[in-house]
């Protein structure tokens, strides 16, 4: 192993560009210099448009990886599997107990569960795919054998998919992990929040987000002209937005929406909005800057009022599972639901939505017959 220059007080920096205020994040040493592979990662990401969200996330992985890296004297270039594997544990350790010196009892609660786990090694197995395909020499860690999966005799080795051939990627450590069900609101609570607004605005907001399952930042980036209120739609557009607001989604989509929805944003523009000179639908109207596009920070500060007052513990992501949830109960094709959410791939839909609660399965058996005119007595 090459010697390695200890990396100590890695923290996370938030940039701000200066010809575009495009918002992106970094990796500084203790030095106060970015980690020159991290920053390479995160400059191509932030190139490639993934959303400043993503990059900070993808930021703390690998702040972590390079500090565990460091405090095992490892060059990055030069890990085996075996490293990955140590890493997860050190993961899974209490940050004050990760220097290794103190047994760790196995009734001690993991700090790291297994979903976030996963999520650094697939932000590490991006990393070192990004890294190989710029003519990094990886190492030890391309020539690490696993076995290709099941029973058979084959062996590939760790992003053998970034060396040779065509396979599919493939990560050679994963943790089990217990899918959670989306959280969804019941058409009681929807309708509690919805009454809870004091102002049209607010409630024309939840509402869009409960018709049209759309996301938060997708709502905030709405302009006048993407609401077609003779057709009874709304088209979603990537664009970039004064409030930082973001659709994940490259290809623009048009939702069909309910005339009612439609009648709340004519009474919201009529009783509300105004003769305010703004391109965006939703805008600071009761504070300051007067007339600006709402921003995320105002959203997250009114959900904590509304909070309050119906005790209903819920954010706005909540309102995109309960419509794609309606719509699949109700007998909504996946494809289309995928569709109307604006997902790259239908199997996004079907992994996140594609559940059955007990209440489902249930609903579903009786409607069949199943506890009904049996042949068969118990």
């Amino acid at each position: 192993m090459s010697a390695v220059a200890p990396m100590s007080g890695l923290f996370v920096q938030r940039v701000l560009s200066p010809i575009d205020a495009v918002e992106s994040w970094t990796v500084l040493g203790g030095d106060g210099a970015p980690v020159a592979p991290i920053e390479r990662y995160l400059a191509y990401l932030t190139q490639i448009e993934r959303s400043p969200n993503t990059v900070k996330a993808y930021a703390h992985d690998l702040k972590d990886w390079f500090e565990f890296l460091s405090g095992q004297a490892l060059d990055w270039r030069e890990v085996r599997l075996e490293n990955v594997a140590e890493f997860v544990a050190w993961l899974r350790r209490p940050p004050e107990l990760r220097d290794g010196t103190v047994l760790i009892l196995s009734s001690v609660q993991h700090h790291c569960t297994e979903v976030t786990v996963n999520h650094k090694l697939s932000a590490l197995s991006a990393f070192y795919q990004h890294a190989a395909r710029h003519g990094i020499d990886l190492g030890e860690l391309l020539r690490t054998w696993q076995p290709a999966g099941g029973r058979s005799s084959g062996w590939k080795p760790f992003l053998h998919h970034i060396s040779k051939g065509k396979p599919q990627p493939r990560r050679a450590i994963v943790l089990n992990a217990q899918r959670k069900l989306p959280r969804v609101l019941t058409a009681v609570e929807v309708q509690t929040i919805l009454d809870a607004c004091a102002h049209l605005r607010d409630r024309f907001l939840f509402a869009v987000l409960f018709d049209t399952g759309m996301r938060i930042g997708e709502a905030l980036g709405l302009r006048h002209e993407d609401i077609a209120a003779a057709e009874s739609q709304i088209t979603v557009q990537r664009r970039v937005n004064d409030n930082g607001a973001r659709s994940k989604s490259r290809n623009p989509r048009t939702v069909p929406v309910s005339a009612e929805l439609v009648r709340l944003y004519a009474d919201y523009l009529h009783l509300e909005y105004g003769d305010l000179d703004s391109d965006y639908v939703f805008v600071t109207l009761w504070g300051r800057p007067h007339g600006h596009p709402l921003t995320y920070t105002a959203v997250y500060d009114l959900v904590k009022r509304l909070r309050r007052r119906t005790g209903i513990d819920f954010d706005p992501h909540w309102y995109r599972h309960t419509a794609a949830t309606r719509m699949l109960r109700d007998g909504v094709p996946i494809e289309v639901v995928s569709k109307l959410l604006g997902h790259a791939d239908i199997t996004t839909t079907a992994a996140v939505y594609g559940h059955l609660s007990a209440e489902d399965v249930r609903q579903a058996l009786e409607e069949a017959g199943w506890f009904t005119g049996r042949e068969v007595r118990l």
